[in-house]
């Protein structure tokens, strides 16, 4: 009532008073407009418009960086696009990792011990070394054999047509002869001969089934160290992509702290030079881990098409002390052809005895002893080499497991130490209290300290294979 009144009495004020509410609106609605495109970003809708106080250092805030969670399995990364940034491709094991059953060790192990390998090579060959014992064994025992045979002698000429036909040449029996025979024959071993090609056939099967057991050993030793590098490339991989992810983010958050006017644009830049490193290494590490998955994949028998994934890497940390369960101390008749054949006549026994004795052979004998003394003072010479470098295969491999223990311990505290430090960094430099060069060398340090722990672990795995394959085991 009282405006209504006011526009009757005094037009000119009230119309002077309407234009100031006019421009008041205007400018409420395009504060409304600026404050609804800053909400759609969840780091401007908190911050204030006017630049914070250098005075107070706002609480660190959680970064995109995760600590990797000992021993359950790294959650999927999630990777934020930065503006102006062309979409970097997914790799087919990182789609796949999402979608398969990750294989075990011992799962594949079992696949590669069925496979066309070294392995299966020296398996065959101790077989064969075992048919030479068989062989050598059947050699003391008598060979029973029937010879059969037919001579056919043509008929004289010239006889008188009374005379029966006879053969002509007259060294044979008849003019058809046949011979079924009955040889048993077998060697005396006076000499020794059959006992030493025994012995002999022995000790090669007993090297072809050593043989065996190193090329097994040397084949798991092999398949656990391609597994834990597809564990390690995979965890570098899904790493590299929480790194870019961050990387992607803090450029994010600089280039809408460059718009607002309260850092300069070569922090922007700084941003951009840090993503591009993030997704360079990111390449490389699905690059890697295309390579491990391939080489796992000859080993275990997969198509290079079937999609292939391990257990998540921080599952391998160590248990207890299961190193120091390995010690050192654990390496015929004649026949006529016109009479009927009378086999009672013609049949009989003939037994025939004969005895070869070696007197002088010009010293081959002495030589071939002289021979094998040498070969026995060779393979003694390789044993007492084999056994000094077993040794310093199990001490070397001692030594490596515990130093890698123990860099998991410092690798693992210095990704917690990386990862506060990064929040730190990230909330001084909101406040203004730090530059870009602080927060980038803060996400460098985590990067290479969550390299160092998944290198540790890697490193403890195949030390700790190769400790129990010099051990015996």
């Amino acid at each position: 009532m009282n405006r209504v009144a006011c526009v009757d009495s005094k037009g000119f004020g009230c119309q002077r008073s309407l234009q100031v509410l006019l421009a008041i609106s205007l400018l409420l609605s395009a504060g409304m407009r600026v404050r609804g495109q800053s909400a759609q970003s969840p780091v401007s809708s908190q911050m204030p418009q006017q630049k914070p106080s250098a005075q107070a250092t706002p609480p660190p805030q959680p970064t995109p960086f995760r600590v990797p969670s000992l021993p359950a399995p790294s959650p999927a990364p999630v990777t934020a696009p930065s503006p102006g940034a062309s979409p970097s491709p997914v790799s087919l094991a990182t789609q796949n990792d999402q979608n398969l059953n990750p294989l075990t060790l011992d799962e594949a192990l079992r696949l590669a011990n069925v496979q066309s390998s070294i392995y299966q090579q020296a398996a065959l060959n101790e077989r064969i070394a075992a048919e030479d014992v068989k062989q050598a064994q059947a050699a003391f025992l008598p060979r029973v054999s029937a010879p059969l045979s037919y001579i056919y002698t043509s008929p004289a000429l010239g006889l008188p047509l009374s005379e029966p036909r006879t053969q002509s040449f007259i060294a044979n029996n008849a003019i058809n002869e046949y011979e079924a025979l009955v040889n048993v024959a077998g060697d005396v071993d006076i000499a020794g001969r059959l006992r030493a090609t025994l012995a002999k056939n022995r000790a090669l099967l007993a090297a072809a089934h050593a043989g065996t057991e190193v090329a097994r050993r040397a084949l798991a030793q092999a398949v656990i160290e391609t597994y834990y590098g597809l564990a390690l490339a995979t965890a570098q991989r899904s790493a590299a992509e929480q790194n870019l992810a961050a990387a992607e983010e803090f450029e994010r958050i600089t280039s809408l702290l460059l718009s607002g006017g309260e850092v300069a644009s070569v922090d922007l830049t700084r941003a951009q030079l840090q993503t591009t490193t993030r997704r360079d290494e990111l390449e490389r590490a699905r690059a890697n881990e295309a390579v491990a998955a391939g080489s796992l994949r000859v080993l275990v028998g997969y198509d290079f098409l079937r999609p292939i994934a391990t257990t998540d890497l921080a599952l391998a940390m160590p248990v207890g002390s299961e190193s120091q369960r390995f010690t050192a101390a654990t390496i015929s008749q004649d026949t006529d052809s016109f009479k009927p054949i009378r086999l009672k006549e013609h049949t009989g026994v003939s037994a025939q005895f004969s005895l070869s004795i070696p007197i002088f052979d010009w010293g081959a004998s002495r030589s071939r002893q002289r021979q094998a003394s040498l070969r026995a003072q060779i393979v003694e010479n390789e044993r007492t080499q084999a056994l000094r470098g077993f040794s310093q295969q199990f001490y070397a491999a001692q030594a490596q497991v515990v130093s890698a223990a123990a860099r998991i311990r410092l690798a693992g505290a210095g990704v917690a130490l990386a990862q506060s430090n990064l929040d730190a960094s990230i909330a001084r430099y909101r406040a203004g209290e730090a530059q870009i060069i602080e927060v980038t060398d803060a996400q460098t340090t985590l990067v290479a300290q969550k390299s160092a722990l998944y290198q540790a672990i890697f490193e403890y795995q195949t030390a700790l294979a190769r400790l129990r394959q010099a051990a015996g085991q």
